[in-house]
């Protein structure tokens, strides 16, 4: 007796195929794209403290992030504080730095005192160029129209406050090796997945001769 054969589902099978290739393209894009580009702008990033100091930039630019720079603050506008882990939290000031200027961000220093009053009249600054906290989501990020914000790091504390963390281009990630494996893994489970509903499927009798 010829058992029923199991009919294979040609548009979803298309689908599937289609989306598997998607998650393997994106892989390889990661592996062959990505991952070494940002491995040569980590070298460039690692020989930016080494180069002479600049004025703190007008326009953002992450190839210049770990530079020295100086910069002058004619008016702060505002000073919060913000997390820095083992460092308590980092005093941030916004800065007026002319009437037709962007305006800077300034970090001066660090404070174990969550409460803490920060007193600063401004004035000239030089220490190392550095993100600016950002206030997006990571989603919302993916999908920003804008390069996120630089500050300068003060390297003389402010304020009386305690000194800055130095530059640590560990804290600049590099994740395109772990996104590789994730869109292969997401492939392969959707392989798996789908075999094993194809093995589920019922088996249909053949045509009678």
């Amino acid at each position: 007796m010829t058992r029923p054969a199991r009919r294979v589902p040609i548009i979803p099978t298309i689908l599937v195929t289609l989306a598997i290739a998607a998650m393997i393209a994106l892989g390889l894009w990661q592996l062959i794209d990505r991952l070494p580009k940002k491995e040569a702008f980590l070298v460039q990033l690692a020989a930016n403290p080494a180069k002479p100091p600049m004025a703190f930039p007008r326009v953002p630019d992450e190839a210049l992030l770990f530079r020295r720079a100086t910069g002058v603050c004619l008016q702060p506008t505002g000073i919060t504080l913000a997390g820095a882990g083992k460092f308590g939290f980092r005093a941030i000031a916004q800065c007026r730095t002319g009437a037709d200027g962007p305006g800077m961000i300034v970090q001066l220093g660090t404070t174990r005192d969550p409460m803490a009053k920060i007193a600063w009249a401004g004035g000239e600054v030089s220490g190392y160029i550095s993100h600016a906290p950002d206030g997006r989501s990571l989603i919302g990020s993916l999908f920003a129209h804008s390069a996120q914000r630089l500050m300068l790091v003060a390297d003389t504390p402010q304020a009386g406050l305690s000194p800055n963390g130095r530059p640590d281009i560990a804290t600049v990630p590099n994740n395109h090796l772990a996104y590789a494996g994730q869109w292969f893994f997401f492939a392969a489970i959707a392989a798996i997945i789908y075999t094993l509903a194809l093995r589920r499927r019922p088996r249909t009798a053949p045509s009678p001769r």
